[in-house]
């Protein structure tokens, strides 16, 4: 277990962050220049810049022209200073599947990859991670994404048994020394849904997914921020009282004729408890055809001036793996909120 750090330790993090993010957003810039982004001394900015070039995590560009004096050394942040990888675990009928990117810091692709398997357990993800760090050995963080409820970095809820109460998490961050999350797959496609949207200010959104020969799951943004809930079971909408069986419900949402209504009652549920700007349906038992219909129904029991935009997700395995990075990849980035409440 890692040593808490004392004040200073974390300020200078929490400085050394702040710098980082500044580069990241700028592209290129001078001291000066991060002094301002950030509201630190330029003093501090150039001891902080001259240890991340040192580092190697900066490169250093021409010297930028002056009217008079010095020319200002010019900075530009090195996304290729260390990767990620992320992984995308999804239930098959027959068989499994691993989908898996290398990107740099920018959330750039460096490679993909796809892979099948009759099984997946804890041994062939710890492999594919081994070969992906073997070939990449600067992957300082990994990301998982698992078709289940996931607590304290274990699966205790999912389609593939296998990995239920595994410590996933816990596993690959003490064989390799990474950060390593481990996620919902619908929290995961939601974050990239959101994200996408370029919101001007914070929304409230569901993404609710209904697969052929699963139990449907969703994910919930609640005013900008993910709703995991207290024990990480938000979003488990397979388990709304229905009324019936499992078993029973499982039938319905094959069934054409008993879909739609079912389909509402779960959007209704979403709409009621969260009141969100949208609720975007996917899976391959949802057809564009049926949000009409489904909207129809909400209105029995949702009044209109209630009722989000109702869409259809036609690429959520993009929406997944761009919501994965970058939540891959806010993992490593050091707590800025001390930061932002002294300012």
């Amino acid at each position: 277990m890692s040593p808490i750090p004392n004040n200073t330790t974390r300020v200078k993090k929490m400085n050394r962050e702040l710098v980082r993010q500044a580069l990241k957003t700028m592209k290129r810039g001078t001291k000066a220049m991060v002094a301002q982004a950030t509201g630190l001394s330029v003093a501090t900015c150039g001891s902080i810049l001259n240890e991340l070039l040192d580092a190697g995590e900066l490169l250093e560009l021409d010297m930028e022209e002056s009217s008079g004096g010095r020319p200002a050394r010019v900075y530009r942040y090195n996304m290729n200073f260390s990767y990620i990888a992320c992984i995308i675990i999804k239930a098959g009928v027959n068989t499994h599947s691993l989908t898996f990117t290398v990107a740099n810091l920018a959330g750039e692709p460096v490679e993909e990859g796809y892979r099948e398997s009759r099984r997946v357990d804890a041994a062939v993800i710890e492999r594919l991670i081994d070969q992906l760090i073997s070939k990449y050995p600067h992957i300082r963080a990994v990301g998982i994404g698992v078709p289940g409820a996931v607590h304290k970095g274990v699966i205790n809820l999912g389609d593939i048994p296998e990995l239920v109460q595994v410590p996933l998490e816990a596993l690959i961050r003490e064989k390799h020394g990474v950060e390593v999350i481990v996620e919902n797959d619908m929290n995961s496609t939601m974050y990239g849904f959101y994200q996408k949207q370029e919101y001007d200010e914070e929304k409230s959104v569901a993404v609710a997914t209904f697969i052929e020969g699963y139990f449907p799951g969703a994910g919930l943004m609640v005013d900008g921020q993910i709703h995991r809930g207290n024990t990480r079971f938000a979003g488990e909408i397979s388990f709304l009282p229905f009324g019936f069986t499992r078993e029973e419900q499982l039938r319905r949402l094959h069934d054409r004729k008993t879909f739609h209504p079912l389909a509402a009652h779960t959007v209704s549920s979403l709409v009621a408890v969260m009141n969100p700007a949208t609720v975007a349906l996917t899976g391959s038992l949802v057809q564009p055809a049926d949000l009409e219909p489904i909207r129809q129904e909400c209105l029995k029991y949702i009044p209109e001036m209630h009722m989000p935009q109702l869409t259809l997700l036609e690429h959520p395995d993009e929406d997944y793996m761009y919501g994965l990075i970058t939540m891959t990849l806010e993992s490593l980035s050091y707590s800025l909120k001390l930061v932002e409440k002294r300012r």
